[in-house]
């Protein structure tokens, strides 16, 4: 093993409560209008039902069942205001995420 492996072996997960923590939050995240829909939410400290149709360009409906599977897995949170419902990431450490997944995948340009 290398010394760029070993130094790594320091980052895993190792407690067994953590990996299906993890991979539950992962599994929900893993969809990409999921996974779009964070982006927005990442971007801004709490975005309404209906900012977030606009931005993804889908239906009402279909943005709610994916809303719904963010917020039953716990990574969104959300609060009504009379009858607009807003959303907002529950842990930073998801926009974390989200960057890292950026910085490993993605093109400078984007």
């Amino acid at each position: 093993m290398n010394a760029t492996v070993e130094n790594l072996a320091n980052l895993l997960i190792t407690n067994e409560d953590d990996i299906y923590l993890a991979a539950r939050s992962m599994k929900a995240m893993a969809h990409p209008l999921r996974l779009k829909i964070l982006c927005i939410l990442g971007a801004s400290s709490e975005v309404s039902v209906q900012e977030i149709v606009e931005q993804v360009g889908t239906s009402q409906s279909n943005i709610s069942q994916h809303l719904s599977i963010l917020r039953d897995k716990g990574i969104l949170s959300a609060r009504k205001d009379a009858n607009k419902v807003y959303y907002r990431i529950n842990d930073p450490k998801v926009v974390k995420l989200i960057g890292s997944l950026r910085e490993a995948f993605c093109s400078i340009d984007s």
